[in-house]
């Protein structure tokens, strides 16, 4: 089966799931729980009320009202970490049924509609665990600083109109714009792995969402200022090169973000950019 006859046939079991919902039924929610870092995990079951439109999100607020496994043992509540609600902050990203996504769009009535349905759900595995659901993503944002993902903009507020590009350039550089820092693209790439070690952050694979990124920011007229620090960075330890085209992040990227195409971006203009050095003798 093909990967968009997957995702379409995927689309429609889960449309037809909706639609089938049974109202008003308890769902089984099992969750692989930690209580700080170096601690052992084990698994909870909690059975839990829907109501039409429930997200995951929602059972665990259920949960954290009433905290009885279902063998009825009190427990705590279930730490997990969350923002907007509505797909934008990337905060609430999990490993649901063996597939990392968003909790605040994952809704219960496409992944367990019948009396009984259990959902499981886990930590991201490539972050290290603060507590329960909740990983530190800090990780991420060190590697935005190593590509110098902003527009420079000192000493430009004072030079007029800025620069002008085209409605496709526009779109292009939209659609790369909406990564919201989720990590589900690293979760998915089997070349990138958790490395508790900080020191380990510049020479461990940087993954496809800092080089979207750096693609992003080359792009625009201003932010191109720093191009070759970034493609300087990209083509050393763990930079582009390192990826395996395994083509996993873009299948769960939630905002269908073009990553393979900006890593081919990418690794074209880092072969353009170590001729040119060679030439220049730098």
């Amino acid at each position: 089966m093909s990967d968009a006859y997957a995702h379409l046939h995927d689309a429609e079991q889960r449309r037809q799931n909706r639609k089938n919902a049974v109202p008003g039924r308890q769902v089984i929610i099992k969750i692989k729980r930690c209580d700080g870092p170096g601690k052992p995990s084990r698994w909870e079951s909690f059975k839990v009320k829907t109501e039409a439109g429930s997200n995951v999100i929602s059972c665990l607020k259920s949960i954290a009202a009433n905290p009885v496994t279902t063998d009825g043992k009190q427990s705590t509540p279930v730490v997990w970490d969350s923002g907007c609600l509505e797909e934008v902050c990337g905060a609430c990203t999990m490993v649901i049924n063996g597939r990392v996504r968003q909790s605040c769009s994952c809704l219960i009535d496409e992944y367990a509609p019948r009396e009984g349905d259990t959902l499981t759900l886990e930590p991201m595995s490539k972050f290290p665990v603060i507590r329960d659901l909740w990983v530190d993503r800090e990780r991420m944002f060190h590697a935005l600083k190593r590509v110098q993902a902003w527009v420079p903009i000192d000493g430009t507020y004072n030079l007029g109109a800025g620069p002008k590009e085209s409605p496709e350039q526009q779109q292009t550089r939209y659609d790369l714009s909406e990564c919201m820092t989720c990590g589900c693209c690293l979760e998915a790439c089997p070349q990138f792995n958790l490395e508790e070690d900080e020191q380990a952050w510049d020479t461990a694979f940087i993954g496809a969402q800092a080089i979207s990124q750096a693609r992003l920011f080359n792009e625009h007229e201003t932010g191109k200022r720093l191009k070759g620090e970034r493609l300087d960075t990209l083509m050393g330890a763990g930079g582009v090169s390192d990826c395996g085209n395994a083509q996993n992040c873009v299948k769960v990227c939630p905002k269908g973000i073009p990553l393979t195409e900006s890593i081919a971006a990418v690794g074209r203009s880092t072969t353009i950019h170590a001729v040119t050095r060679f030439f220049r003798g730098k």
